[in-house]
């Protein structure tokens, strides 16, 4: 269960202030239809981290499981700082797909925005840590869904009432906790403990 628990609460706390965020918030405000949205999020999110997640399990087969564990360190202490910088959405992304409706323009969208984003990468770091990648990417998707659902239902309502730095500053301390860890594995794996 720890495959499908610990990918949800990272992702939903990486996603916090994440471009995909102010993407919700944006879709929420133009198509005031929350449920299309949603369903376009869910789909979107399903096919591009179960590819990461694919990749995730696909390159732990390469590595010794030392050599493993020193990469995720580093790669969770690059999320870590990559999580204290605050993401802007990129207008031209979503200007154009409008006329497809909520749906498709949700999916399209979505999929599009987390092409090489932080939780994609976190996505392939988690599904090369733990064994069950399937839940990995229920995981991570819930995650998705846990900071994404809330903006689209309540609007602006939750970007006025949280404060973004907090929440990003305790994500990029997840992160940082992952990358002890993960070193501290490492370091076990490798005989220096």
């Amino acid at each position: 269960m720890e495959s499908l628990f610990v990918p949800t609460l990272i992702v939903a706390l990486a996603e916090i202030g994440d471009k995909t965020q102010l993407l919700a918030l944006l879709l929420a405000a133009r198509f005031r239809k929350p449920w299309p949205i949603i369903w376009g999020i869910v789909v979107a999110t399903l096919a591009n981290h179960f590819a990461a997640g694919a990749v995730g399990n696909w390159v732990a087969g390469f590595f010794s499981p030392a050599t493993l564990s020193w990469i995720l360190a580093a790669s969770f202490v690059a999320v870590a700082a990559w999580t204290l910088v605050p993401d802007k959405l990129d207008d031209d992304e979503e200007s154009g797909l409008k006329k497809y409706g909520p749906f498709l323009t949700t999916l399209i969208a979505f999929f599009l925005a987390e092409m090489g984003d932080k939780t994609q990468v976190a996505t392939v770091m988690l599904a090369a840590q733990y064994p069950h990648f399937i839940l990995v990417v229920i995981g991570t998707t819930l995650g998705m869904l846990l900071a994404n659902v809330p903006v689209v239902l309540a609007g602006n309502f939750a970007a006025e009432r949280l404060p973004l730095t907090l929440i990003r500053r305790i994500a990029a301390c997840a992160f940082a906790a992952l990358a002890i860890y993960a070193g501290y594995q490492a370091m076990k794996l490798s005989g220096l403990t």
